[in-house]
């Protein structure tokens, strides 16, 4: 299945129905009166968040979305029937914005939470609702209220705990199949992983937490480089970094190759990049006992590192189990500290000066590249073929 996490959407709420002009008739009544029944309210449109669903491929080829009108009302002070809603199934973590004026509706973060998205048009009155002392045969009526429409843009953020940080090739997706069941894909070049992958780590009995391994990071992914920064949003809500650094690459330094993941990180989000970070130097298997500390001595010299540092080698799952551990511990930590009032808010207000600064961030990258685009095409329109063609000149003998 593609994995899709972003979407543009067309939502239209259902039209309420009329209300209906209608006299009561009746043998032996021969003035019953007004008895014309409301319409139908429109019926509106939801979205709600589904743990079983963990892309937005649903929405890729199906763009416009319509509830059901309601039915206009009827003689007899019969109502008419109110259009059914229409709910859209999507992942846990889905966030929905107007996409002409970027204005956030809403964020989906809990299984069967709901969002309305389209509220459906309001059913029109009857004429017995005009009835009075001195109007005691109204023919006035409301019509249905239209059912909101709008262009919607569905992003969704992968939830998760744990976000691995690292250049290409640094062993993220290594590290997320030897600690869970998951199985991304592992080759011996860069750009291996293309798509977010999730791994459950499973610790104890009722202990386990969220891993996420996005896609390798270059230098100038801020500016479009690679696959960009679009997939850092991915990362927004974890509660922790692990900046996996290859400690022999084939080319560079491990200190320079973890100061591009910083920079790139910074200009992404300057909360983010303040966000608690692990460094953690994978492929120390490589290395003799004697040369690993002294290795981790330089590189945490190098970078003037003041956190954790964990020397893991994602291969072999040597050091993956302590480190999984200290996660596990740090996330339950954390659990206890969001049930003071005050902390949960600063990590709430925090949350959203990320989404508001990466947003920020993926829209100007947006304009960049619209720009070279565009560049691109004023430099194709002076390409003239005869420039290129082979003349042919016939003479006649």
């Amino acid at each position: 299945m593609k994995f899709i996490d972003e979407v543009v959407i067309q939502a239209f709420a259902g039209k309420g129905g009329n209300g209906c002009l209608s006299f009561r008739r009746e043998k032996f009544i021969p003035k019953g009166g007004p008895d014309g029944g409301d319409g139908g309210h429109g019926g509106s449109i939801y979205l709600e968040a589904d743990e079983s669903l963990n892309t937005l491929s649903a929405f890729r080829f199906q763009k416009d979305y319509r509830a059901d009108s309601g039915v206009q009302g009827r003689g007899r002070n019969c109502a008419g029937k109110a259009g059914e809603d229409l709910i859209l199934q999507v992942p846990i973590g889905t966030a929905a914005f107007a996409d002409d004026t970027g204005e956030l509706i809403g964020d989906l973060t809990e299984h069967k939470q709901r969002l309305l998205v389209a509220k459906g048009g309001r059913g029109g009155l009857g004429n017995i609702h005009f009835k009075s002392s001195t109007n005691r045969a109204p023919r006035q009526t409301i019509p249905g209220a239209e059912g909101e429409s709008r262009p919607l843009r569905l992003e969704l953020n992968v939830i998760a705990d744990v976000g691995l940080l690292g250049l290409p090739n640094a062993g993220k997706s290594t590290l997320i199949r030897a600690v869970s069941a998951a199985r991304p894909k592992v080759a011996d070049y860069p750009f291996t992983t293309l798509v977010p992958n999730l791994g459950v780590v499973s610790i104890e009995q009722h202990q386990s937490f969220v891993i996420a391994d996005i896609p390798g990071l270059i230098e100038g992914a801020a500016m479009g480089a690679g696959l960009g920064i679009r997939f850092l949003k991915h990362i927004m809500r974890t509660r922790l970094l692990l900046h996996i650094v290859d400690v022999l690459p084939l080319e560079g330094d491990p200190a320079e190759h973890a100061r591009v993941i910083a920079n790139e990180l910074e200009q992404f989000s300057p909360t983010l990049a303040k966000h608690e970070r692990w460094l953690v130097l994978n492929k120390m298997d490589l290395l003799d006992e004697s040369e690993q500390q002294a290795k981790k001595q330089a590189i945490i010299d190098a970078l003037d590192w003041q956190g954790p540092v964990y020397n893991i080698s994602a291969a072999t799952g040597e050091g993956t189990k302590a480190l999984m551990y200290d996660i596990m511990q740090h996330i339950e930590l954390h659990h206890e500290q969001l049930q003071d009032p005050t902390f949960f808010k600063e990590q709430q207000q925090r949350l959203r000066q990320i989404q508001e600064e990466g947003r920020e961030s993926m829209h100007q990258l947006a304009l960049l590249r619209q720009e070279q685009q565009d560049s691109l095409d004023e430099d194709d329109d002076d390409y003239d073929d005869d420039d290129y063609d082979v003349e042919v000149v016939y003479t006649r003998d």
